[in-house]
């Protein structure tokens, strides 16, 4: 994994607590990328939040607060994360007429159509069981941040829910 330029925006978890046992922690998370399409894992940094908090069973939604950078599970093998890109760039190609970068059309002048449609098909949030106070994922899943406009800073909205 590449080195990850992480601060917490909350530094600690802000608990909130519903009726019963039931209870909320959130923070947010920026994240700085360092190139226009990329790929990083951010599972670690999930895990050590949802270790903070006190609730030890439940769910985790991890969402992304851009429309050119999104989140999704996979592994984390370099062969397949350029696999995964290429797909990105054949699927949703940038070298070609999108209405959202012409300046006829669009007040944007980041000329940036394909990184809003591959997030589209990307999606914007993951959701996590939470068992014994970790994260139960698969023994080769991964929280991936896709970034598809960078570099950038991006803002990661973590938010643990449960018992």
């Amino acid at each position: 994994m590449s080195n990850l330029a992480l601060s917490a925006v909350e530094t600690q978890p802000e608990v909130e607590t519903k009726q019963g046992n039931y209870k909320i922690a959130s923070t947010t998370f920026v994240i700085r990328t360092n190139e226009r399409v990329e790929l990083r894992s951010i599972t670690r940094e999930v895990a050590e939040f949802v270790k903070q908090t006190p609730i030890r069973d439940g769910i985790v939604q991890i969402s992304s607060l851009h429309t050119t950078a999104g989140l999704m599970m996979n592994e984390v093998q370099g062969a397949l994360l350029s696999d995964v890109t290429n797909m990105f760039e054949q699927i949703i190609p940038s070298a070609v007429y999108y209405k959202h970068n012409d300046p006829v059309l669009s007040d944007c002048d980041r000329r940036n159509a394909d990184a809003h449609l591959r997030a589209v098909v990307v999606g914007h949030s993951v959701s996590i069981p939470i068992i014994d106070g970790k994260l139960k994922i698969g023994t080769w899943q991964n929280v991936l941040l896709t970034e598809f406009d960078g570099p950038n800073n991006r803002k990661i909205h973590i938010q643990v829910m449960g018992i």
